[in-house]
């Protein structure tokens, strides 16, 4: 094939893939099902992680929670039995032999540290040997400092970097050669849309989700160029979710109605259904495709003036505040 006719077929899948993505839009996509299927997720002990862990279950997944905070992922662990419970009812006492129950879905647990490489080796060790191959791995686990960069010891910012990106990095080398071997799996990646665009306060923050989607899609474009069609990737970008983790973020008081934050709820429902319709990206609200591309096109200094018109320039200082606030009455506490 010669360069104009291969230049021509290319032109020809580029306008197809837009019809069909604008086809989506109007013909809802059928979800996928994981029953049966096993699913590890990071950060399960509280926020996103957790109502992920209620989602899956739902589906009938099996569940392998990792959390660094045994007390907290126990409890997930716990909602995720209560869930299962309800799907597959106790039969009632009987005469005639008890049929064996449908449903036998199971909820794994382990404390592990996805900031330390070894830890993450040696429970993806336990995993295959305890559970067997997982299905999906949902990069969830994430943490901020809230402090300015140069109020901010370096442990705070190597630990952001290190649960926020570095983990990922970690998990994909414990569980993609037997994806790759079986050419099947699913890696989601929750990532931030301050890792698609920034705002002043939150320089490690917004670095560690940089590099997260920017590995992110770099192993996406391997497993393409590696023909692992069986593998799906999927990148999660929502805007501030309501968890409490940037509490007391705040834009100016007449634009906050059309970017409040969003509800966790919200969030992971549409990040499921991104999932279990093999959609590589879901920005939630879709306003945040918009912004993302306005960042694209537009010179930095307009992209200031539209910062500071909406109040997205400061937007991270009260959140600031009030955490740097409340380290000192903890000190203060701990002095007394």
């Amino acid at each position: 094939m010669n360069i104009a006719t291969e230049l021509f077929v290319v032109t020809f899948k580029i306008i197809w893939s837009f019809v069909l993505a604008g086809a989506k839009w109007f013909i809802p996509q059928r979800e996928k099902s994981v029953e049966g299927q096993v699913c590890v997720i990071t950060g399960a002990g509280s926020g996103l992680g957790r109502l992920f862990a209620q989602e899956f279950a739902r589906r009938r997944a099996t569940l392998v929670l990792w959390d660094i905070n045994r007390e907290s992922n126990e409890e997930t662990a716990e909602m995720v039995r209560e869930i299962y419970r309800e799907m597959n009812p106790s039969a009632g006492p009987s005469d005639s032999v008890q049929e064996l129950p449908l449903f036998q879905a199971k909820v794994y647990t382990y404390i592990c540290d996805v900031s330390k490489r070894e830890s993450v080796y040696s429970t993806a060790e336990k995993v295959r040997k305890e559970v067997g191959n997982i299905d999906l791995l949902i990069n969830n686990a994430g943490v901020v400092s809230g402090l300015h960069l140069l109020e901010c010891p370096d442990e705070l910012i190597e630990r952001t970097m290190m649960v926020n990106c570095h983990a990922h990095f970690w998990t994909a080398k414990a569980f993609l050669p037997k994806m790759l071997e079986l050419n099947h799996g699913h890696i989601v990646t929750v990532a931030s849309s301050l890792g698609l665009f920034t705002t002043a306060g939150v320089e490690d923050y917004c670095a560690s989700k940089f590099g997260a989607i920017g590995f992110h899609e770099s192993l996406s474009h391997e497993l393409k160029a590696a023909d692992k069609d069986g593998i799906k990737m999927t990148l999660v970008c929502p805007f501030l979710v309501d968890t409490g983790m940037f509490k007391g973020c705040k834009i100016r008081k007449e634009m906050a109605p059309l970017f409040p934050p969003l509800k966790p709820e919200y969030c992971v429902k549409q990040a499921m259904r991104a999932i279990l319709t093999d959609q590589p990206m879901i920005c939630t609200p879709r306003v945040m495709y918009m912004v993302t591309f306005m960042k694209t096109v537009l010179p930095f200094d307009a992209i200031v003036c539209m910062y500071r018109f909406i109040g997205a320039d400061k937007c991270m200082y009260p959140f600031l505040a009030q955490r740097k606030e409340s380290t000192n009455n903890n000190e203060s506490k701990t002095g007394i």
